[in-house]
């Protein structure tokens, strides 16, 4: 087994034991409201209030770095999940192969991560003095389809014209 697999593994296990720990402490402060809940039920002097509020404002904090915990072992496996439907995809797909919901910019990953290690390719500067490159076929899609609703609208306007003749 390569290294690097034996090195997410490891991350991926200390991850898990760190949400277990934070799953334990969120039941200990339960257990503790418990208490403190109970405190002020049997002596209707003391407001526990405070000390209520400020676990149950920790369990909250502990749910959301489990979730971002949660996150960090999906991208070890090479993984995001969809905010949209919850479906895990791959990290370097732009759209939910189930729901086709687009991921955001802070989900993209980038090209030499995906790329395999004997890819050369390398991104281009502006400071390379290199001409631009031609357009791609995202921008050539997009070219033709605005001349496709234009024209409508062009015949539109002759129709017009022979209306009023």
């Amino acid at each position: 087994m390569p290294i690097f697999q034996d090195a997410k593994g490891k991350n991926i296990s200390n991850f898990q034991k760190m949400i277990d720990e934070k799953k334990n402490t969120i039941r200990k402060y339960y257990d503790e409201i418990g208490h403190l809940y109970y405190g002020q039920y049997k002596d209707v002097n003391v407001d526990m209030t405070k000390d209520i509020n400020a676990r149950c404002e920790s369990i909250s904090n502990l749910y959301i770095e489990i979730e971002d915990l949660n996150v960090k072992i999906l991208r070890e496996r090479g993984l995001k999940k969809c905010a949209v439907c919850s479906t895990e995809n791959n990290l370097s797909n732009a759209f939910c192969f189930k729901c086709g919901a687009r991921f955001d910019d802070a989900d993209a990953v980038p090209a030499d991560v995906i790329a395999p290690p004997n890819a050369s390719a390398t991104p281009s500067r502006a400071s390379d003095n290199k001409p631009a490159p031609a357009a791609t076929p995202v921008e050539a899609q997009t070219v033709v389809t605005d001349a496709i609703i234009e024209a409508p609208k062009a015949i539109e306007d002759t129709t017009d014209d022979n209306k009023e003749e």
